[in-house]
């Protein structure tokens, strides 16, 4: 009898991991025509939620790929306000409080046109999924899981296992590890990770109690933290704003696993008395501080957990990976569509690296901030009186502007930038030296596109998506070199007149190029004499060997008033 033969797939792009940096990733390729697979090893459920917070640039992302509206009416609780409590017990003493309204009352930043939002995971990846499974030549593959593979001139021999148990090959002109913080992907690399494996081993649970709200005196919020005579010991959350709700008990750097019983006391603990609840799940797990040395290498690349490990706080982790795969995808996009020159690839981790070690950096500040009660809590803090209410009142005081890093991060998930990328023509102005918890916007190459409302629903950062866009603030400026340089190389390039002041002045030039991600590549008063060399700049193509003959994709100029 003859051997089985294993069965062969081509694909263009292989995506391991289904979580929401594979899913975006996936839908990122085929919002911009290009075909992929995905295969995740479960099969896509969600029994803990690892992130509840939705940033506001993963909130542009999803405006972009006209899924918003869908995240904005998730079945979170749009009227619980979203107040961050620190407290003795939810029937003892409050020390301070951050008050945040509601989802139905928030508002957008002036700096963005779209507002965080809360949607947990478990809400989120079913959206993503649902988008995804719509954009045609994409194809997700669950209870599959990556054995192994190896990397050769023209691409990508993967083995995997499918959801009969049976072998199969994928054949593929890229890979992308989205598999999380044991990926299979970097390991087969020979990727090490650098930073701290344990800052504390931490114990969530899911719980629900449907008359929570009337156990207590305390005024509604989103997240309750822990303060006991040895300090910080555990936090609570709103998880879909009702009657769901994750209780974390915080450890330290030795490894401990409690029993359903230890957890449920810690829980009545929190609560200050006794009171019925129903655990759904327990699952040990341990913060870490870590960083991968590569983001990959030839065809094959890392991105999310799999690149980058962070405390939670400051809600960094998922929204640093959906900024991975919105990096990786168009690029991928653009070295299959033709266009993308030979080093386009090697920006991938030159700009998201220092992105993820900035973030995972700041998250670790905001877990010794929150921790830091248990260097020492003040005299009399638990003691009636008016001693113990002085030592509270100064506590409060104290914690509140300290925690204040972690709830105002708009410059974490919006002002990051991409200074030194090699796609990227510097324009000799100087980084601003914002203080932490400001964000200021500025066009300066390497940056996130400013937002500026253009009419009512219409913001400018709507101007930008699967090519590159010359916006050109002075009509008078003769950019058909652009044009002619972008339609040699193939690249998608469409001018946009804007006769708008506001939107000039946020953008300091007669002239900037924009990415398909949003970001600034290039900006000037005048018509470059060195038209193309911009253009092999921004693709990854730095002279002018690797133009090819293309049919023109640029776009007519529009005028936008």
């Amino acid at each position: 009898m003859a051997p089985m033969v294993a069965r062969k797939t081509r694909t263009p792009v292989l995506i391991v991991g289904g979580g929401p940096v594979g899913l975006a990733l996936a839908g990122e390729l085929g919002w911009c025509g290009i075909a992929c697979t995905l295969i995740e090893r479960t099969d896509g459920a969600i029994t803990q939620p690892k992130m509840d917070l939705i940033g506001p640039r993963t909130m542009e992302f999803c405006r972009r790929w006209g899924i918003a509206e869908q995240v904005r009416e998730c079945p979170y609780n749009p009227d619980l306000p979203q107040d961050n409590v620190w407290l003795e017990s939810m029937t003892g003493y409050e020390f301070g409080r951050e008050v945040f309204p509601s989802p139905k009352l928030a508002l957008s930043p002036p700096q963005t046109p779209e507002r965080r939002e809360r949607c947990p995971q478990d809400m989120f990846d079913p959206i993503l999924r649902r988008w995804v499974e719509t954009l045609a030549g994409v194809k997700l593959r669950y209870h599959t899981t990556l054995t192994d593979f190896h990397q050769h001139a023209d691409g990508v021999e993967a083995s995997i296992r499918n959801a009969n148990g049976d072998e199969e090959t994928i054949e593929a002109d890229y890979i992308v590890g989205a598999d999380g913080g044991s990926s299979t992907v970097r390991e087969i690399l020979g990727i090490s990770m650098s930073g701290n494996p344990a800052l504390t081993y931490t114990t969530n649970v899911i719980f629900k109690c449907r008359n929570f709200w009337d156990l207590h005196d305390k005024m509604k919020g989103y997240r309750f933290i822990f303060i006991g005579p040895e300090g910080t010991w555990s936090t609570l959350v709103a998880i879909d704003g009702y009657d769901r709700y994750r209780f974390s008990i915080i450890g330290n750097e030795t490894r401990r696993t409690l029993t359903s019983n230890e957890v449920a006391s810690q829980i009545r603990r929190a609560m200050g008395k006794d009171f019925d609840f129903e655990i759904q799940s327990i699952v040990p797990w341990v913060r870490r501080e870590l960083v991968a040395d590569s983001y990959g290498h030839g065809r094959a690349f890392i991105a999310g957990d799999a690149a980058h490990l962070n405390s939670p706080t400051g809600a960094f982790g998922m929204n640093t990976g959906m900024q991975d795969a919105v990096d990786i995808g168009w690029k991928l996009a653009a070295m299959l569509q033709g266009w993308g020159g030979p080093t386009l690839l090697e920006s991938y981790e030159a700009e998201r690296r220092p992105i993820a070690l900035r973030n995972v950096e700041e998250a670790s500040a905001n877990l010794r901030r929150m921790l830091s009660p248990r260097l020492g809590v003040p005299y009399r803090l638990f003691e009636p009186g008016a001693e113990g209410d002085a030592a509270r009142a100064a506590f409060g005081e104290a914690y509140t502007s300290a925690m204040k890093h972690e709830w105002f991060t708009l410059h974490i998930h919006l002002g990051y930038s991409y200074d030194g990328s090699p796609i990227v023509c510097p324009d000799g102005t100087s980084p601003r030296v914002d203080p932490p918890m400001t964000y200021t916007q500025t066009a300066r190459p390497g940056s996130r596109a400013p937002h500026v409302w253009l009419a009512p629903g219409r913001s400018t950062l709507d101007l930008f998506g699967r090519g590159y866009v010359l916006l050109r603030f002075n009509k008078a400026v003769d950019v058909s070199a652009f044009s002619e340089a972008a339609t040699r190389c193939g690249l998608e390039l469409e001018v946009t007149s804007l006769d708008h002041p506001a939107a000039r002045d946020a953008y300091e030039a007669d002239l900037v190029l924009v990415r398909p991600d949003g970001f600034v590549a290039w900006r000037g008063d005048e018509a470059p004499a060195d038209a193309a060399a911009i253009v092999d700049v921004v693709r990854g193509a730095s002279d002018t060997k690797h133009y090819r003959t293309m049919p023109s994709i640029v776009a007519e100029d529009r005028l936008m008033v």
